[in-house]
């Protein structure tokens, strides 16, 4: 199948320009025998072009954003030379990848969230998908970004009035301020395991917003994008909902008298608020 056949199954301008430029590094992979990365990708980016890779029966790929846990991703292309490189682990990401360090003054620390972080980001001029994820400590932040994009993006946040007293620097990424998320569980109370009932629950919406939030592609199933509001779900599910968090479907515990199930549900979190009832969430 060649590229115009390829390009011909997708409407969505957005993911056929995604497409397209992913089969262009495919190409410059072959004829220039060199590596070559996407730009970072969501999750329903990421599925989109493995499957493509899959389709196409290239392996010589991966996907990483730095490090195990990442949610945006590069996929990485590399030619055949270097199979056994990647295969024994022995490549330097760091030739791909840049991070910059935040450590923020004293009177500042715990003062900026994510949202503010990718707020200076945009507005020195950084488009989204040059950047990885931003990971937010009390002291400051890690930003992952490409290697080629790392200078620019220092520079311009050191303009910036708000790290004005701050300190940048550049680290590698076996550097980089990973924490284990603090994990928070809640019992919930659901009529069925469809998922448009749990998703409603688990972030606290209406059906009728948690269906909104499906169609638009936003909840992944154990990694996978899901937009069928009637998946039944089962215990150890792992959903990923855009925006709102991360969730693992535990034990079914039991059944009220109205038949609806209580369910155990645990979620990827830093912070804890405790709801009326004693319950803990975010």
């Amino acid at each position: 199948m060649n590229k115009q056949e390829i390009l011909a199954k997708y409407t969505n301008e957005d993911d056929k320009l995604l497409v397209a430029k992913l089969l262009d590094k495919i190409e410059f992979v072959n004829s220039k025998n060199r590596i070559e990365c996407t730009d970072f990708l969501d999750m329903r980016q990421k599925q989109l072009l493995e499957k493509i890779l899959k389709d196409m029966k290239i392996e010589n790929h991966v996907a990483f954003g730095g490090y195990e846990t990442a949610e945006r991703t590069l996929i990485i292309i590399y030619p055949e030379k270097l199979e056994e490189v990647f295969k024994k682990e022995n490549f330097d990401y760091n030739s791909i990848f840049g991070s910059i360090r935040i450590i923020l003054p004293n009177e500042l620390k715990g003062m900026y969230s994510h949202r503010d972080y990718l707020g200076a980001i945009i507005k020195i001029g950084m488009k989204r998908e040059k950047v990885g994820d931003i990971i937010v400590s009390k002291d400051g932040a890690d930003i992952i970004v490409l290697k080629e994009t790392e200078k620019y993006m220092k520079d311009g946040l050191k303009e910036l009035t708000r790290f004005s007293k701050a300190e940048l620097e550049s680290i590698k990424i076996e550097e980089l301020n990973i924490e284990e998320p603090k994990i928070q569980i809640l019992n919930i109370i659901i009529p069925s395991m469809r998922m448009d009932s749990v998703v409603s629950e688990v972030i606290r919406t209406s059906r009728a917003k948690a269906t909104g939030i499906i169609k638009e592609e936003r909840v992944f199933v154990n990694h996978e994008l899901v937009t069928k509001v009637s998946k039944e779900l089962k215990e150890n599910d792992l959903i990923t909902v855009r925006g709102k968090g991360r969730f693992k479907i535990g034990r079914i515990l039991n059944q009220t008298k109205k038949g609806n199930l209580v369910v155990e549900v645990s979620r990827e979190g830093l912070s804890l608020t405790r709801q009326k009832g004693g319950k803990l969430w975010s």
